[in-house]
């Protein structure tokens, strides 16, 4: 087998291996601390007051974060044998962290690859660009990739009864959990 198409097939694996790593973060208890945890949590304040949160990974955009919030809120009221909950406090916080890492394919067992080519630099005339060389454009060396995060927080006080119809900040759990459950992605089995 040729070195070129060794490569090829190495970079598709990397590639689909890769794709299958980058997913949203499913629904589950939190694991992980930092800008690393992801999952759900929840705190109990008083008898019928949690502070409840749920961290995303940088693939999960804020709109399901704040879904399975709500998700986690009316799961944690039926749970604690109550109809429905209010949000006293809701917020979601973004957080952005910027990783500067080795290109993967500068050097390495299969040396370097890539195209080159020549072009005119005004004063400086003809030159050539290569893998090989130094790259007039930009540093090849570092690989830059930012990635957000999203982690909503949500105090909640938790009622029996119908929910009061007035108070725009009422959930019914059941409804929340009908309506809402369909669109929850649980973890798969065996894995966390």
């Amino acid at each position: 087998m040729s070195k070129s198409r060794m490569l090829t097939g190495v970079l598709l694996a990397t590639t689909l291996l890769a794709a299958g790593c980058a997913t949203q973060t499913p629904y589950r208890p939190a694991t992980g601390s930092g800008f690393a945890r992801t999952g759900y949590s929840d705190r109990q304040i008083e008898a019928n007051r949690f502070m409840v949160s749920f961290a995303g990974n940088g693939y999960t955009p804020r709109e399901t974060v704040e879904r399975y919030l709500l998700f986690r809120a009316a799961q944690l009221t039926v749970q604690q044998g109550y109809d429905y909950f209010v949000l006293a406090d809701r917020q979601t916080d973004k957080s952005t962290r910027t990783y500067a890492t080795p290109e993967p394919f500068v050097g390495g067992p299969y040396g370097y690859w890539g195209p080159a080519w020549s072009y005119y630099g005004r004063g400086f005339g003809w030159r050539s660009w290569s893998p090989y060389g130094g790259s007039p454009f930009w540093d090849r060396g570092i690989d830059i990739q930012t990635v957000e995060k999203f982690e909503a927080h949500a105090e909640i006080v938790l009622g029996r009864g119908p929910k009061p119809e007035r108070n725009v900040r009422a959930f019914d759990a059941r409804d929340v959990i009908k309506n809402l459950g369909p669109t929850i992605v649980m973890p798969e089995p065996g894995r966390r």
